[in-house]
């Protein structure tokens, strides 16, 4: 149960990552939230959408393995290291922030998975 609750909020950090990259970029909380200019956001705003798709793969990917209950482990396990590589790879490249704000909380509940 535990590993599902944390699957849960990983999948919500990234629908919410999804919202600021896809809907709120060049708006006042996406430009606030990643400290863009408002020509920044605008030239930019094409990359940030793409980028919003990938999260939400990433959520359909987690709900579609919390969905499947028992059988989804290998689904949530799947997406749930997709996650944490890319939470280490946006650390590495844009900012250490993102380990623990993404990589971490999917660590967690990947380690709560497979210990459960």
């Amino acid at each position: 149960m535990i590993a599902n609750v944390l699957t849960g909020l990983v999948a919500l950090l990234h629908l919410y990552f999804m919202y600021l990259e896809m809907i709120a970029w060049d708006k006042p909380l996406g430009r606030k939230t990643f400290r863009l200019t408002p020509e920044f956001a605008a030239a930019s705003k094409a990359l940030a959408m793409n980028q919003g798709l990938y999260n939400g793969f990433l959520v359909a990917g987690l709900v579609w393995g919390l969905w499947l209950g028992e059988a989804g482990f290998a689904i949530k396990a799947f997406f749930l290291g997709c996650v944490i590589a890319a939470g280490i790879f946006g650390a590495l490249t844009v900012s250490r922030k993102i380990l623990y704000v993404q990589a971490l909380p999917a660590l967690l509940a990947l380690l709560a998975l497979v210990y459960a």
